[in-house]
């Protein structure tokens, strides 16, 4: 088995992140050789505001909230 995690900002779409699953384990599985059912894809999203960018929130950067 094979476990992947993705760290990224919380805010994508359902179908975003289905086809990012999809495809995570498509390039997986080919890249070492193993059956797709043996990829596990784990996404964790974080908060905007849990999520520093040289030295402020996120959702300051990208100007989502007040931080």
């Amino acid at each position: 088995m094979v476990m992947v995690r993705v760290h990224m900002l919380a805010g994508r779409s359902r179908e975003q992140k289905a086809e990012l699953i999809a495809r995570v384990t498509a390039a997986v599985a080919e890249t070492l050789s193993v059956p797709p059912g043996d990829v596990r894809v784990l996404l964790l999203e974080i908060p905007p505001d849990a999520w520093g960018i040289a030295g402020q929130p996120a959702s300051v950067v990208r100007g989502t909230g007040a931080g």
